[in-house]
C-alpha cells in the first residue's frame, strides 16, 4: 500500500505550485460554525532552490450569509462586518471558483484541520464536489523542523521569526504570514528532507503526529 494518505483517490499533483490558505468562520467550532471567507496564495516551487510567494496568483472571497445567520457578536473575532457578509458571493459560486483556482495544487495551512473541516463542510452543504487535494499542517512541520523554538500558536511562531502581520485574524494577512513562515522554515526543511518537495512536508508532519502518539 502506498504511504500517501490520499492514495486511494490518487489525484494529480502540481508539485511546482503550492497553495497556502486561511479561512474565517463564524466561530471556533469547526463542526458547527459557518465558513465566512477564504483567502489563499500560491507559492511557486522550483525543482531546486527556495519557493517564492506569487502575489499575482491569489484568491480571496467572502461567502454571502443569510440575513438571519449574521451574528454581530463575533464580528470582532473575524473582522467581517454585517454588510460584507450580506454582500458576499453566492456560496456555491464562491466554492466552485475556489476549487477551480486551486486546481491540482496541494494545500497548506497552519492548524490545517480547522480550515480543511470548514471547507469540506461548506462544499458538502452547497453540493460542490469535495477537493481531492492533499493537505499538510504547517504547525506540525514547524514543530518537527525547529524543535529549538518554543512556540505553539501562529502568533508565537511569527514572533520567533520576526514576521509582522498587517491585520491579525484577517484571512488574507494571515495567509501571507503563513507563507512567509514556510519560507523561513525552508532551510530546516531542506536539511531534514533532502528532496523537500511536498512529499517531504507530508513526511515531516507525519513525524509530529507519530511523536504525539508515542
Amino acid at each position: 500500500m502506498s504511504w500517501w494518505p490520499w492514495a486511494r483517490r490518487a489525484p494529480r499533483l502540481n508539485e511546482r505550485r503550492w497553495v497556502v490558505l486561511d479561512v474565517e468562520a463564524s466561530g471556533l467550532d469547526a463542526s458547527r460554525d459557518r465558513l465566512l471567507a477564504i483567502a489563499a496564495l500560491a507559492l511557486q516551487v522550483p525543482e531546486e532552490g527556495r519557493p517564492s510567494i506569487d502575489l499575482s496568483d491569489s484568491f480571496e472571497v467572502v461567502l454571502r450569509q443569510p440575513q438571519t445567520a449574521v451574528d454581530r457578536s463575533n464580528i470582532l473575532l473575524h473582522g467581517i462586518g454585517v454588510g460584507a457578509q450580506r454582500a458576499g458571493m453566492d456560496p456555491r459560486d464562491a466554492l466552485t471558483a475556489f476549487a477551480g483556482w486551486v486546481g491540482e495544487s496541494p494545500l497548506i495551512a497552519f492548524h490545517s484541520a480547522f480550515d480543511e473541516t470548514m471547507i469540506r463542510r461548506a462544499l458538502q452543504a452547497n453540493k460542490v464536489p469535495a477537493l481531492p487535494n492533499p493537505w499538510v499542517d504547517l504547525a506540525q512541520v514547524a514543530e518537527v523542523t525547529r524543535q529549538d523554538v518554543l512556540a505553539k500558536s501562529l502568533d508565537e511562531w511569527l514572533q520567533a521569526f520576526g514576521i509582522t502581520v498587517a491585520v491579525r485574524h484577517q484571512a488574507a494577512a494571515d495567509t501571507l504570514a503563513t507563507a512567509e513562515l514556510l519560507l523561513q522554515l525552508w532551510p530546516s526543511i531542506r536539511t531534514q528532507r533532502a528532496a523537500a518537495g511536498f512529499k517531504g512536508l507530508v513526511e515531516l508532519a507525519a513525524q509530529r503526529r507519530w511523536l504525539q502518539r508515542s
